[in-house]
Formats: C-alpha cells, sequence, structure tokens
C-alpha cells in the first residue's frame, strides 16, 4: 500500500477522534431548536437604534469617523450598472468592472448605515433609502463572473440562485431594515415591503427549494469550499433578521446547519486549508462566523462547537500558515500577502481558548481600520464596534512557529528558529490536482529568509473569465512550469485528481525537516516518467537541499524550474547567485546545481494580460524564470541547494 494512502487512513482514524460527524446539525431535534432559538420579535444581537444607552458602549471614535465619511455620501449619485458591463465578463472574460461599481454602491450604503445609527439624527435616512431601492432594483445582486455560461453574460430573473455576493446583499440589507425599519415606515412602508419581497425571492425561497452545488461535495468528491459557510453566514443573518415567521426562522437555521456539517464533515482533523490563508477568511473564519450568529440567536446554544478539536485546528491554521508578518503561505490561488481580519481572528483565538490566536490577532489590528465598510462580511463590523477597550488592551504577538505538518494538505513548513523570522524558512507540499482554487504544483516548495523571499510561489494573478473555465490551465501561472518543479521531455504536470503525490513521508528532527514523495504520478504518461523522487530540506543553520532521483522510460531531457522576484546571474556553471533586494538592502543567495548534466539559462517572465495585473500588484514587474536544462540518464539523481553569503 501506498505510503500516502496509509497517511490518509490515519488521518481519518484521527479525525474520528477528533471531531464529531454532523456537530452542528446533530446537536438539537427540531423541538429543541424551536426552544432555542430566539423569536423574531424578541431577538437583539446587537443594541436597536432606538435602544440609545445600548449605543452610548459603541466606540465614539469609530462613529465620528464614519460619521464624516458618510457626509461626503449624503448626496451621493447612485450609478447604475449598464448591462454591457455585465457582458464584459464573455466579451472580453473583465470581471472587475461590474464589481467596482457594485462594490461601491455598497460600501457607500453600509457607511451611511451605521453613521445614521450613531448619530440617530435622521439625516442620512434619505440617502439610504435611495440606496436600498436602488439595490433591489439590480437585476442580479451577485457578479457575472459567477453567473452559469448558459446566462450569456446576463441575469435570468425568471431563475434566481445564490451565490456569494447576493447573500452578502442579503445580508446588508437585513441589517439596514433591522436597525433603520422604524425611520423606513415613517418614510414609507412599502421599503421594508421591497426589501423583504427581493430577499425572499432571491435568497431564502432559492436556497430553501433549490439545490446549489456549493451546499455539498462535488460528484467526484471534492468536498465544499469556501463558498458553503460564507454564503451560509449571510443566509444565517439574513434570514435571522428579516423573517418574521418563526417557523420559517427555524427550518432555515436547521437547514443551514445541514450544509455547514457539508463542509465540516470531511474537512481534515489537522485543520488545514486548502484553498490557503487567503481564503481562510472566508472558510474555517466563516464556519466561525455562523458559530457566533448563532449563540447570538440562542443564548450560546452552540458554545460546545468551541471545544471541538477539529474547529480549534482550523482556527489556528492561520496563524501556523504564516511566513512572517508581510508573507504567508501561498499555494495555488493564495495570496503571499492576504489581509488579516484582525478583530474576527482575535475573537475567534478567545473563543477556542487559544491565547496565542488571541495575540495573533491583535497584532494585526494596527492594520484593521474598523471604521472601513469596503469588502465582505458586513456583520463583523458591528462586533467591532463593541469591543474597541478591550482590543485596545490586548497584547500582540507573533506565533511563528519552528515546524508544521498537515498531512491531509500534505503541506509542511520548517524555520531555522521556532518564534523567529531569522534565518531559512521553507514551505513544501504534495498533494493532487485536483485541489479547490488548484495549481499544478506537486512537489512545490518556497524558500524564504528572515522573513522575505528567495524562491517563490506566484500564487493568483487578476480573476478573469479565464480562470475558473476549461482555459485555466492556459494561464502561466496555473502551470507547473512556472513553479518550483521540473517538466519532463517537455512535458508539464497535468490537471485531475489522478495526478498527485505518492509515498508522501514527512521527517522532523532537531537537525531539520523534509518531506519526500515521489511526483512521478503528476506527470502525463507520455513524459516516460516511472519514479521521481523529490524531497525537500531544511538543514537548520546551513541551507536547503533538493533531491530528484528519478526512474525514466528511457535517456530523458529535463528542465527544472525555478521562480524568484529578484534578478539573477549565473557566477559560473553549477552556481547561480540572486540577488535579493529589499529596502535598500542587497543580500545574495547561491543557487548551486550539476552542472555536469545542466544548464543554466534566466528568463524574466512579461507581465502584460489582464490577469498578470494582479501578479504585478504582489510581486512587482520582477518575476525570473530559472531553466536548468539538460539530459538525464533513465536512472539518476540531481541535487540542488540553496545557501546565503
Amino acid at each position: 500500500m501506498k505510503k500516502h494512502i496509509v497517511l490518509t487512513c490515519m488521518l481519518l482514524l484521527t479525525g474520528g477522534l477528533l471531531s464529531a460527524q454532523n456537530l452542528l446539525s446533530g446537536r438539537y431535534t427540531p423541538a429543541e431548536l424551536t426552544e432555542k432559538l430566539i423569536p423574531y420579535s424578541r431577538w437583539e444581537p446587537f443594541p436597536h437604534t432606538e435602544n440609545r444607552a445600548g449605543w452610548q458602549l459603541a466606540d465614539p471614535v469609530i462613529g465620528a469617523a464614519l460619521i464624516k465619511k458618510a457626509e461626503e455620501y449624503q448626496n451621493y449619485d447612485w450609478p447604475g450598472i449598464p448591462a454591457v458591463k455585465s457582458l464584459l465578463i464573455i466579451r472580453n472574460g473583465n470581471r472587475s468592472e461590474y464589481q467596482d461599481i457594485a462594490g461601491k454602491r455598497r460600501e457607500v450604503l453600509g457607511t451611511l448605515l451605521l453613521a445614521e445609527v450613531y448619530e440617530n439624527k435622521g439625516r442620512f435616512i434619505d440617502p439610504i433609502v435611495n440606496g436600498v431601492w436602488s439595490i433591489c432594483e439590480e437585476s442580479f445582486w451577485g457578479v457575472p463572473a459567477h453567473l452559469p455560461r448558459s446566462f450569456d453574460g446576463l441575469m435570468d430573473v425568471s431563475a434566481p440562485f445564490v451565490e456569494l455576493f447576493s447573500a452578502e446583499t442579503a445580508t446588508l440589507l437585513a441589517w439596514t431594515d433591522y436597525f433603520l425599519g422604524a425611520q423606513f415606515d415613517k418614510v414609507s412602508p412599502q421599503i421594508r415591503k421591497r426589501i423583504y419581497y427581493e430577499t425572499n425571492k432571491r435568497i431564502f425561497e432559492p436556497l430553501m427549494t433549490k439545490h446549489h452545488g456549493w451546499m455539498s461535495s462535488s460528484g467526484q468528491g471534492r468536498r465544499p469550499n469556501n463558498w458553503n459557510p460564507w454564503i451560509c453566514s449571510n443566509w444565517l443573518n439574513s434570514v435571522l433578521l428579516l423573517e418574521k415567521d418563526d417557523s420559517k426562522r427555524v427550518a432555515a437555521v436547521s437547514k443551514i446547519l445541514g450544509v455547514l456539517d457539508a463542509f465540516l464533515n470531511p474537512y481534515p482533523a489537522d485543520g488545514g486549508c486548502d484553498e490557503g490563508p487567503g481564503y481562510w477568511g472566508a472558510a474555517a473564519a466563516s464556519l466561525y462566523d455562523n458559530v457566533s450568529m448563532l449563540n447570538l440567536a440562542t443564548n450560546q446554544a452552540f458554545d460546545y462547537v468551541y471545544t471541538d478539536k477539529k474547529v480549534a485546528e482550523m482556527g489556528r491554521f492561520i496563524y501556523k500558515a504564516q511566513i512572517s508578518e508581510r508573507y504567508f503561505l501561498n499555494f495555488a490561488d493564495a495570496d503571499p500577502q492576504p489581509g488579516m481580519a484582525a478583530s474576527m481572528i482575535y475573537r475567534f483565538g478567545k473563543d477556542i481558548k487559544d491565547t496565542a490566536m488571541m495575540q495573533f490577532g491583535a497584532y494585526y489590528l494596527k492594520r484593521e481600520n474598523p471604521a472601513s465598510t469596503r469588502g465582505y462580511h458586513y456583520f463583523r463590523h458591528l462586533f467591532v464596534l463593541f469591543m474597541q477597550n478591550e482590543l485596545k488592551q490586548a497584547k500582540p504577538g507573533l506565533v511563528l512557529p519552528g515546524d508544521c505538518w498537515w498531512p491531509d494538505l500534505q503541506v509542511m513548513i520548517a524555520r531555522d528558529k521556532g518564534g523567529s523570522t531569522d534565518g531559512f524558512f521553507v514551505a513544501a507540499k504534495g498533494g493532487n490536482n485536483d485541489e479547490s482554487h488548484n495549481h499544478n504544483d506537486i512537489g512545490n516548495y518556497v524558500v524564504y529568509y528572515d522573513g522575505l523571499p528567495v524562491l517563490i510561489d506566484i500564487g493568483r494573478g487578476t480573476y478573469t473569465a479565464k480562470t475558473f473555465s476549461g482555459k485555466r490551465y492556459d494561464i502561466w501561472y496555473n502551470r507547473s512550469d512556472y513553479h518550483n518543479v521540473p517538466s519532463i521531455n517537455g512535458y508539464p504536470q497535468s490537471a485531475g485528481g489522478k495526478f498527485r503525490a505518492e509515498d508522501v513521508v514527512y521527517k522532523s528532527n532537531a537537525a531539520g525537516s523534509g518531506l519526500a514523495m515521489d511526483i512521478g504520478a503528476s506527470y502525463p504518461e507520455a513524459a516516460g516518467v516511472k519514479k521521481w523522487e523529490r524531497s525537500i530540506r531544511l538543514n537548520k543553520g546551513k541551507n536547503v537541499l533538493i533531491d530528484d532521483v528519478m526512474e525514466l522510460s528511457a535517456d530523458s531531457k529535463v528542465t527544472e524550474h525555478l521562480m524568484t522576484c529578484y534578478p539573477v546571474e549565473v557566477v559560473k556553471p553549477g552556481v547561480l547567485v540572486i540577488h535579493r533586494q529589499e529596502g535598500g538592502i542587497t543580500k545574495d543567495f547561491f543557487l548551486h546545481y550539476p552542472a555536469a548534466q545542466l544548464v543554466a539559462k534566466v528568463e524574466k517572465v512579461p507581465l502584460q494580460t489582464e490577469e498578470d495585473g494582479g501578479v504585478r500588484q504582489k510581486w512587482g514587474d520582477n518575476i525570473y524564470r530559472i531553466n536548468l536544462e539538460g539530459s538525464v540518464k533513465a536512472k539518476g539523481k540531481l541535487t540542488f541547494s540553496v545557501g546565503a553569503m
């Protein structure tokens, strides 16, 4: 039996001990859930606007900032979204022009709402009414990139379905109704009626009557990704706030619990997020959002979830996957420098009683603007308003664990010094080429030094229609030949679940940590690979060593690819130097390779397409690919090392 299968079986057995199945939906009977759920008429998760004593507890500095910003929007001219903006997704693949307009409209409404609740003078009511009515008149609350292809770029209003941003819109309107319902009724009873009508038609009815693919594992067995808990968190918010029929509220909450368990049940016991730290904020963190809201709606009847070991590991992933203050693991579509939802992370850590996670969240509070209503997860802002005193006293700190291993992801990290960014950091992965947000990257690794990059994973660029289409692997940074892995006889790795790492073994001791695997199965049959045993090892305090031991059908042509964001110079055959320049400081790193077998060529990757815009934003126009080309015997070995001057 292959070792990776053994590891998986062990993990499944361990997972059964760590987390109960149906953790959320299996706790209460329908009658018990009915008893636990606070009725609509008595539920006050945050102070109603007329509860001025409650709002005296909200942070006044944030309130002043919101009011100042809202004053800029008092005469806001709510822009329409022309049909041709939606059609851009099929005409040229552009998704940003539509989303920029829609996102700005929601940011403005969110700002006006909180400013009015803080001030309570009525001077923002009319622009809020304009915003609510304008958004209700949108043909689609989501984004064209999420439309079925059969719709040809425009929403079929006779066939409503729910995706991420339509659910987000429902939440924003629901909180607007919750806080300003009485004021709306003074203007016109049609406003609240319209909010419920549109939300019920676009969100509640489709979710209760139609199966959506994000609700469960795919037919190919891929488990649900961040869409599941992210949409559920907004579904839960909006139905609790808008649905006055308590029997319908209970039915919706009951279904939400089952959908969330479809996400949680197959989630690995190690807590690893295969979508990376950037998507963690909408995956494990959105599961936490759901539990937080459920507790507000049931007088803490779901507090038991925080004692579950799997849920705790899901939370801890975010600080274990950190490279340095600026950088995080970014395999696949993950971002190298993702934003941190600091206050939410702090709350998550507090609820699972993890002091390190609380300190990690507190560390990034300095980058969080609590008065901003940009982005998603609108309800997270509400918690922040009432906990500023606690957050200001929170002790900041970074964990920076020395070694971590996620057996389900088949990802390891290792650093020279635990608790410090000094010296080398290495991360490497096995896995398969059908992971969520997949890049073809089996056997890929990254190398950092003193918290800054040396050899990198590009991550994702700008999302376009091409990104999630049959042409996904035509985009260069999704292909294996733009990762730190070899091409064999001209063939890069292939996409699909059968293209995977085998015989995966992780070892760690005081001298170093390493990951070994056979990546041969990740290549098409035509590449002629019987075995390609790759090992990546950090020799602590010394260097990074990569060994490739191959067994091929015949003598073959091989190109070893390496990616960096700094200029590279061939010093002499067998030695490359990477000139890292950061903050006016230059530091050189030496890559040693077998000159008898391989010849080095260095190219700067041109960043020219719309997709490349996201790469330029993250790394600058500084992507270099090292190609070590040559011939190898059918059985042989290639060894590389990375060292610092």
